[in-house]
């Protein structure tokens, strides 16, 4: 089964400003769609509100998985749907342990309760995918890891959880090669039936590792271009200037408003 993550026309705001304009965008299990666009164009913006962020006001449009809006869904509702949300700087959390925290979010989503055997083998197995260190189930949640460390955690949190749709927002900052290419790979090997992707990212080189069926230039609140590498390439040469001067664009780059909230016990809802 396919399934299907449309927005539609979205206009959202905080009380000091508009972010998004009329945005449209649908993605479909098996597929990676990339977000690139200047700063403070609504792009985390856009993260924050599919996970359903309450500090953002919708008002106009709607967010529909599997033909049901998901609007008037909470942040944890929204991830047993199947929607997961990488943190773009993961929270540190001490007193609970990695591994307490994935299972007690997969049974949050699920409703089923995990057996301890079938969790611990997966456990380690993603661990092992992601080179992740052997007493990291013990460790206090991402309290100490180094940011590549805490952004592998978040993929191998998505590994556990298997959603339909992974939004991961700025997964590849403060990675090097090794954690780049460990990440990109493991993100890029759970694509299928049964996963789509919605990457944001301002740098190439991580889609030398998760290859974009579509990639989307963001300007202003809305997606002005859908296109594929060329466009990657375009970008990575000339930046966004060619964009203003193709379609008569002012691009606004006022900076986003930066807000932290952790969302959810089950889902991993962004902050800015």
């Amino acid at each position: 089964m396919t399934n299907i993550l449309e927005i539609k026309d979205l206009y959202a705001r905080v009380p000091e400003k508009e972010i998004l304009k009329g945005l449209n965008l649908t993605i479909k299990t098996g597929e990676v769609h990339v977000i690139m666009g200047p700063n403070g164009t609504g792009k985390s913006t856009l993260a924050s509100i599919i996970m359903g962020k309450r500090s953002y006001e919708v008002t106009k449009g709607d967010i529909v998985l599997d033909g049901k809006s998901i609007l008037p869904l909470e942040v944890d509702e929204r991830a047993r749907a199947g929607l997961f949300l990488a943190y773009q700087n993961p929270e540190e959390v001490n007193g609970v342990t990695n591994s307490d925290f994935v299972r007690q979010a997969m049974k949050a989503c699920t409703g089923k309760d995990i057996n301890l055997f079938s969790f611990i083998r997966k456990y380690e197995k993603a661990c092992a995918d992601l080179k992740m260190p052997e007493d990291l189930a013990h460790r206090y949640l991402n309290e100490g890891f180094s940011g590549g460390e805490k952004k592998r955690n978040e993929i191998l949190q998505m590994k556990m959880l298997e959603p339909k749709f992974a939004i991961l927002d700025e997964i590849d900052s403060g990675l090097d090669v090794d954690a780049l290419r460990i990440v990109g790979e493991n993100v890029y090997n759970m694509v299928g039936e049964n996963l789509g992707v919605l990457l944001i990212t301002h740098y190439e080189r991580l889609l030398d590792y998760i290859k974009p069926d579509f990639v989307h230039i963001m300007i202003n609140g809305k997606i002005v271009m859908t296109g594929k590498n060329e466009l990657i390439e375009k970008i990575d040469k000339y930046g966004y200037d060619w964009v203003k001067d193709e379609l008569g664009l002012e691009i606004d780059t006022e900076e986003e408003i930066r807000t932290h909230a952790i969302l959810g016990s089950c889902a991993h809802a962004g902050r800015e």
